[in-house]
Parts: C-alpha cells; structure tokens; sequence
C-alpha cells in the first residue's frame, strides 16, 4: 500500500501486457523455426540434391570467415557504432600472412600475429578518429576502410597471392567429425565465447548499457568513451581472425576478397538482432542468421537460379533485418514510455 491508499506496483507490472511464455518463444526462436522451414522446402523441393550430408558439411564449413566478420559487427554494434572498415581489415589481414609468409618466409605463426596487430591498429585509428576527435563511426570507418584496402593493394601489387604455409591450412579446412571442418569450430567457440562475454561479464553488460543510451550510461559514471574505444578495437581484432581463416580457408589472399563479405555480414548482425535475445545484437541470432541467409541461397542456386539471386538476397534480407530490428526495438522501448506516462 502506498501513501493514497492504493497498491503499489511497479509502472512496468501495472500497465505493460505481459507475453505468455510461448509467444516469448516464439518471438526469441522464429529465425530457427524460419531456418528450419527453408531446410524443409528445399527438401522437398530438390530431394535428391539438398538433402545429402556434404551440402550441410560444406554450407557450414564455407560460412566460418563470414560466421567470425559477422562477431566483428556484433562487438561495434552493441556498442551502437558502424565499422565499415570490417571487410577491409579481413582483406589486409589474409594480405599480410600471404606477402610475409609466401614471399618472404616469414614463419606464419609470426605472419598471423602481425595481421591481428595490424587490425588493433586499424582500431586504434578508428577510436581516435570516432571517440577522440567526434567523428560519426560510419564516415571515419568508411574513410579509414578506402585507406586500408588502398594499402592492401599497394603491398599486393594488386594481385592475388597463393603458397600460404600447409601448415595453417591444415589447421583450418581438416575434415574432422562428420565433415566438420576445424574454422567451424573456431567460429562457434568465438561466437559462445562473445555471447558469455556481452551476457555475463561486467565489461559486456556495460557495453550493452552504453549501446542503449550514451548519456544515461555516463551519467551512470561508466566509462563510455573507453568502451567504444574498446568496442572498435575489439571488432577490428575479430575481423582480423576472420582474415587469418580466410587465408587458411583459400590458401591464398585476394587484394579484394573482403568486399563479398560487407554486405552478408551486416545482414546476418542486423537479423540476428531479431532472435534469441530480439533487440539486441547478440551472438547466436547472428551465427543462426549465417546459416539461415546461406541456406536459402545454395537451395535456390540448386534450383538453378542465377548468381546474381546472391547480392538480391543479401540485399532484401538486409533491408527487412534493419526494418525487424528497428521494430523489435520500439515495442521494447515502448513499455518504458507507456509507464512513464502512468507516473
């Protein structure tokens, strides 16, 4: 009972309808139930050709550099800024462990060190140019990515270079378990390993909180402009590791191999946002939106549809995933309104 007599609730218990536990199922798992029913029509559609076990081994084995560029996205994303450099840091990373081993017979263990050093810079300057200076992430990103593909071609000769070490190819397209190759179980041990970081560690949670709302996180006293910093560095390292599985996916390093994967990855972070944890961006919606987007496109490329269906695709999904995510968002803030309105 409060001072007018009357029972004291909370404004979010009051007034907000709650969801029944099924249609919050429903809600946090229908990208799986979408992706479930594509595997499904493409059954029975293409019966003889889909359903075969080397397409799963190879849909999954193919998709781990896109699954590791994708986590690259989560990280900056959470944290509410863009990283339009992703795509170039990958291709500089594969560069790099292609001219300093192939070439110059550096040993590739040394090779991939210095490409994960060269995306922490690449960071760097994108923390300084976004949090230090003030400029929007998606300008200084875009800006510093045309400077790094520029400095990909320029140490490439703009050519495509193979003779990468057997050593790191081995270590990452060896069949293991079913097919299962060993980049895709670095691919989901990244992605488990940054879903418990944005969900139970302190620095993760303060991400999120930062990512919702600058100002009220600030005043809140976190530390909001080293954890962008943090973010954009931190995302720039992942899409790093995505370049060294590149080149050991490949054996090889093409000067423009980052660009294929831009526009897949921001597609697969933004619908990924839809599930599991709708509203945020989180690990598993987007590993499951990899493998949803590629599904659906090997089965309609088995159908015989053309290769341009790929960027169609890609592009629609991309659309609807900004428009769900956007939507998701807005019921969410929408029961904070409706209670501030009760008060």
């Amino acid at each position: 009972m409060n001072a007018s007599g009357r029972t004291s609730a909370t404004p979010r218990e009051a007034l907000t309808p709650r969801q029944s536990p099924v249609a919050q199922f429903c809600h946090r798992y229908a990208l799986l139930f979408a992706w479930a029913l594509t595997i499904v029509l493409f059954s029975v559609l293409e019966p003889d050709s889909f359903l075969q076990l080397q397409n799963f081994t190879s849909i999954f084995n193919s998709q781990a550099v896109l699954v590791v560029l994708t986590c690259s996205l989560v990280v900056t994303l959470t944290s509410s800024e863009y990283d339009l450099s992703a795509a170039s840091v990958l291709s500089l990373s594969a560069m790099l462990i292609a001219v300093l081993n192939a070439q110059l017979g550096v040993p590739v263990g040394w090779a991939i060190l210095a490409s994960i050093v060269a995306g922490l810079i690449v960071g760097t300057i994108n923390g300084i140019l976004v949090v230090v200076i003030g400029i929007e992430s998606i300008i200084a990103t875009l800006g510093v990515g045309s400077v790094v593909a520029g400095i990909t071609l320029w140490i490439s000769h703009s050519n495509m270079i193979s003779g990468i070490s057997p050593t790191l190819v081995e270590l990452v397209i060896v069949p293991q378990v079913f097919g299962i190759s060993l980049g895709f179980v670095y691919a989901v041990l990244l992605v488990a390993a940054l879903w418990y970081f944005l969900t139970y560690t302190p620095i993760g949670r303060q991400l999120l909180f930062v990512g919702r709302g600058r100002r009220v996180a600030r005043l809140s006293g976190l530390p909001v402009g080293k954890l962008r910093f943090g973010a954009l560095m931190g995302g720039s390292c992942i899409a790093a590791l995505a370049g060294v599985l590149y080149a050991g996916t490949s054996a090889s390093a093409d000067p423009n191999s980052g660009d294929s994967f831009m526009l897949p990855a921001f597609a697969a972070a933004f619908l990924g946002s839809t599930a599991i944890v709708p509203g945020r961006f989180n690990a598993w919606g987007s590993f499951a939106a990899v493998y949803f987007l590629v599904t659906g496109i090997y089965g309609l490329s088995l159908m015989g549809i053309q290769v341009f269906i790929q960027n169609l695709f890609y592009g629609g999904a991309l659309i609807i995933a900004v428009a769900l995510s956007i939507l998701v968002r807005r019921s969410e803030t929408r029961e904070p309104d409706i209670a501030k309105e009760g008060n």
